[in-house]
């Protein structure tokens, strides 16, 4: 064997080279083998399973005998029958234990795996989304409400998801134009309105505004003048906006035509949210059904016309009319879209497009968070001029209760609370959403982009959140931060930590009130 090694080393380092030969085979190996590792393994955890079952039997306060120690080294498969008996006593143990309550920590220790983070990562990374891009072709109609969204809610379609995010995307415009420039002038015509839309193949064609009928005594104003556009009775509430993208008109079927309403924003427009006494609809009616009421505040801010401004119905029905002729020969849709007040005064302005013009385009409402607006004979008007409605509620929000008692309709048509919702119904649950708290407070549970969030997410109603969520969790942490869980808010912000140091920083949006 010497003579083997002296013919391949050199003879000056002989000698070291048997040295250290000779440690390496008095040392023992670090690595083990597959077998002794398993063995190990299954020692270890039979020690940590009879461990913790101790603890839970002694928080259960039952008297059971501590379990005897074992070496690591003992084999697990040799069992004694007072093995046996421990393990029917860890057996009935377990058939008593409420394992719902410590579930829920399991299951915020698997959302905190490498997998979730690199989704929560990724949601808080992605940029907006603008039109969906599936060709919707010969189905817009269906879409757009022709069978009352059949078979497209429960499970949601896909497609159906991407046009309600995308017509939410239009209200929040609505919001962060109004509060980006409130104030009005008393004396004299408002300057433009700039919109910035969600979708760059529309074109904003007129802007729209709402009057209160009710109006603060001028000694507020000389009291607290700081209030400024709170107290202003003419409000800009809104906007028309035509597709005129040829590409997107091909994508969707069709030319559309987007009214959008922003919801409630200053003090005249809550007091005109709390006249909650049905008034008959102007216009005849036919007096062997139900006569259609509405809310006083609703009709009001739809009616009334400003100081250098036209009321609400009066621009919208111009400027709808207006299009229809310019576009006149092509396939048109019109679609109504609000939140809050923005989806009471949308069945409003549905209603009254449908008899605007002989041939009317069909009319589609997409209402976020929407309040009652009427009685069961408004409803039925509704449904009798073909006015297609989706309304899209959470189950948390207590905005969609109200005004009115609940089930009182059924009772007598002509009590003056007995209101009715209109159109087809599709339910979201904040507490469906990973990422909000169960318990969000109430203005989490109303605010848009809440909504469009849980639109996003939705699947079905028996169904959790959608792994492949697509809309960007920077809006939601930016207006409902207190309201997700402390669970993602601690990561997110190590997360936007790190895209800053990155260069790769989320850009700052205006906030959408409730």
């Amino acid at each position: 064997m010497a003579m083997q090694i002296s013919s391949t080393v050199p003879a000056q380092n002989l000698d070291l080279f048997q040295a250290r030969r000779a440690s390496f085979k008095c040392q023992q190996s670090t690595l083990k083998s597959a077998s002794t590792v398993t063995h190990s393994l299954k020692s270890v955890g039979t020690e940590l399973t009879k461990k913790h079952l101790a603890n839970l039997e002694k928080l259960l306060q039952k008297q059971v005998p501590e379990p005897t120690n074992q070496t690591v080294s003992q084999p697990t498969h040799g069992v004694s029958n007072k093995g046996s008996l421990a393990n029917n006593r860890r057996k009935n143990l377990l058939e008593d234990l409420n394992l719902a309550r410590i579930w829920s920590e399991t299951r915020a220790a698997e959302e905190m795996s490498p997998r979730h983070l690199n989704r929560l990562q990724r949601l808080l990374s992605k940029t907006e989304e603008y039109s969906p891009r599936n060709h919707l072709g010969s189905r817009w109609r269906e879409y757009h409400g022709s069978n009352d969204w059949d078979g497209l809610l429960d499970p949601l379609d896909e497609n159906l998801r991407r046009e309600v995010v995308r017509y939410g995307e239009f209200v929040q415009a609505a919001y962060h134009a109004f509060h980006s420039n409130p104030a009005m002038s008393a004396g004299k015509p408002p300057s433009p309105q700039q919109v910035s839309l969600p979708d760059r193949s529309y074109r904003v064609t007129k802007s729209l505004y709402g009057t209160s009928s009710v109006g603060l005594p001028k000694w507020v104003d000389d009291v607290a003048p700081d209030l400024g556009w709170m107290t202003q009775q003419s409000s800009w509430i809104g906007y028309v906006a035509v597709c005129e993208d040829r590409r997107e008109i091909q994508r969707m079927g069709r030319r559309d035509i987007v009214i959008a309403l922003r919801g409630t924003s200053t003090c005249l427009e809550w007091a005109e949210n709390m006249r909650a006494q049905l008034v008959e609809m102007p216009g005849d009616h036919d007096p062997t059904e139900i006569q259609p009421k509405v809310e006083c505040g609703f009709l009001s801010l739809y009616k009334t016309c400003g100081a250098n401004v036209p009321s609400l119905a009066e621009s919208v029905v111009e400027e709808v009319k207006r299009l229809i002729e310019l576009y006149k020969g092509e396939d048109l849709s019109i679609t109504v879209t609000g939140h809050s007040l923005g989806a009471a005064l949308a069945l409003l302005v549905g209603d009254e497009l449908s008899t605007c013009a002989p041939q009317v385009p069909p009319i589609a409402v997409f209402s976020f968070g929407g309040p009652r607006v009427g009685n069961k004979g408004f409803a039925n008007q509704i449904n009798a001029k073909k006015v297609k409605v989706l309304r899209i509620v959470n189950n948390q929000d207590l905005i969609t209760r109200v005004p009115g008692i609940p089930m009182v309709e059924e009772l007598n048509d002509n009590m003056p609370l007995a209101y009715a919702h209109v159109g087809t119904e599709l339910r979201v649950d904040t507490k469906m959403s990973p990422y909000l708290k169960p318990n969000a407070d109430v203005a989490c549970c109303h605010d848009l982009e809440a909504y469009l969030h849980l639109v996003d997410g939705f699947m079905a109603s028996n169904c959790p959140f959608r792994a492949n969520a697509k809309r960007s969790l920077v809006k939601l942490l930016n207006e409902q931060g207190s309201n997700v869980k402390r669970l993602y808010t601690s990561k997110a912000q190590a997360l936007s930590l790190n895209f800053e140091r990155q260069g790769l920083a989320a850009s700052g949006c205006l906030p959408s009130p409730s």
